[in-house]
């Protein structure tokens, strides 16, 4: 069978798939959805500007003040009388004040217990080789630990652990380093 060539052939452009249909016309002038908006808006403006103006022209809902002018100096004899027609001050009916002025203070001692020195205990292994793992993972971590070997009743048991700490807190900062850093499990306790 002879091959084809469809490129030579011309294209039918009434049945071409990549024509477009023609675009609809816009119609020409305003919307009457933007007439309708712009309406509503033109009254509800004109609205609240004659409800600003009926209560400025009401008088009724402002209370008149006079203002009386006096071109005379007021008599000096006229502020003593003044003053002298003032009432006495209402007596308190707290006492509060009074106790409050001759108050003694009790001053308590107290003493501040310092927790000691603290360590971190991150791990307790049967096997040498164990400990000293987990002893590299905190040297990644930032952190220098120690492997302690006390002899337990039966047996012995590596303890990796870190410090003293002074404070507490310093104990729970290099915690949390270990924790981002996936060392789960260490324990703060009294340096003993």
């Amino acid at each position: 069978m002879a091959h084809q060539d469809y490129v030579s052939r011309p294209r039918n452009p009434k049945k071409s798939p990549y024509k477009k249909p023609a675009a609809k016309q816009q119609p020409q002038g305003v919307p009457p959805k933007v007439k309708l908006i712009g309406l509503i808006t033109l009254i509800a403006v004109c609205l609240f500007v004659y409800f600003l103006w009926s209560i400025k022209g009401d008088e009724t809902t402002a209370p008149a003040v006079q203002q009386t002018q006096t071109t005379e100096a007021p008599k000096v004899a006229d502020t003593v009388k003044d003053k002298a027609t003032l009432p006495t001050p209402p007596k308190e009916k707290w006492a509060y004040r009074k106790e409050l002025e001759d108050k003694k203070i009790e001053v308590g001692e107290y003493d501040v217990k310092q927790g000691g020195p603290y360590k971190m205990q991150c791990g307790s292994f049967k096997s040498l080789k164990q400990a000293e793992v987990l002893k590299a993972n905190i040297a990644f971590a930032g952190l220098s630990a120690q492997i302690g070997a006390p002899v337990g009743p039966n047996s012995t048991y590596y303890r990796v652990y870190l410090g003293p700490y002074e404070k507490k807190r310093d104990a729970e900062k290099d915690k949390h380093k270990l924790k981002r850093n996936k060392i789960n499990y260490c324990q703060i306790w009294l340096w003993n």
